[in-house]
């Protein structure tokens, strides 16, 4: 093998085109909300660690769990990126018609990208958090809610962090 980039290899690396059993993918005996998606702070030094939360809200009739999945998409990278990467999930059982509020941390690694060593770069990033991978079509109704954030100063290798 000669070529190892994963570019039509692996759904991360697909373009346009989804997969046919994303993760994540299955069915719910009811159906949740997302709402107030935090990105704290929306503009952070490139070494910095980012804080989110959002409130998932079962609005069914039945107690249930839901699988919170956040994703994380570069929109300008010095090297080819995934569309998006699962930063994080989390299985939570919430009761009918309940709320939960839920945090979690991105850290600066999970930025990082491969140019002869892992680096983290200055630039606009989208955090995705939802019951499934963005844009995915699913038979049962999810929504996928989304928010930017900045990150600033000078790329530089990630253990001079």
């Amino acid at each position: 093998m000669e070529n190892y980039t994963m570019e039509g290899r692996t759904y991360r690396y697909y373009g346009q085109e989804a997969p046919l059993y994303p993760f994540g993918y299955g069915l719910s005996y009811t159906t949740f909300r997302y709402r107030d998606l935090v990105l704290s702070p929306p503009v952070l030094p490139v070494c910095a660690n980012l804080s989110v939360s959002v409130v998932l809200e079962n609005t069914g009739l039945r107690d249930s769990e839901e699988v919170v999945q956040l994703y994380l998409r570069w929109e300008q990278s010095s090297v080819p990126v995934p569309r998006w990467q699962l930063v994080a999930f989390r299985r939570v059982a919430v009761l009918a018609g309940r709320e939960a509020k839920l945090s979690f941390q991105v850290l600066a690694e999970q930025r990082a990208v491969w140019v002869q060593d892992w680096r983290l770069e200055p630039g606009t990033f989208t955090l995705f958090a939802g019951g499934q991978q963005p844009g995915q079509k699913t038979r049962a109704p999810s929504e996928v809610l989304s928010a930017r954030f900045s990150v600033t100063g000078t790329g530089r290798p990630l253990r001079g962090c």
